[in-house]
């Protein structure tokens, strides 16, 4: 199983009313490196929800709804969206500023591609984070 991690700003879309909705479409990417991710993505892997630009921090995580499909935000058949349904809130956030001290996460794409807003998460990652938030 593979863990990701995609991007929002909290005043575009936030973990609250990702919650609130339950699920959501994850159109709107327009990154090659992302798409390829999108179409990575498997039902039912997990993936955090990381606040961009205000907050800078890993605040929920998600899980892959369905896979990959033409995204309808666009006519391009190029882009794909991914659904996700909304899951826990973390104990405690892991900022962004965490991960760049840690030097454990200094190959983390989060770390070294601050603009890429879809993102693998490798399982030593993935578990270290959760120990932060305080989840393990």
């Amino acid at each position: 199983m593979a863990y990701w991690l995609v991007k929002s700003e909290p005043t575009v879309y936030s973990w609250d009313q990702f919650v609130k909705e339950k699920q959501t479409s994850w159109t709107g990417v327009r990154n090659y490196a992302a798409r390829l991710n999108l179409r990575a993505m498997k039902k039912g892997e997990q993936v955090l929800f990381y606040h961009s630009n205000a907050g800078t921090d890993i605040v929920g995580i998600a899980t892959v709804a369905k896979e990959a499909y033409p995204d309808p935000t666009t006519d391009d058949t190029a882009w794909v969206t991914v659904d996700l349904k909304a899951g826990k809130k973390l104990k405690n956030p892991v900022t962004l500023d965490q991960l760049k001290k840690d030097k454990r996460f200094a190959d983390m794409d989060l770390v070294r591609l601050g603009r890429l807003s879809v993102q693998k998460v490798k399982d030593e990652e993935w578990e270290l984070i959760l120990q932060m938030a305080g989840e393990k």
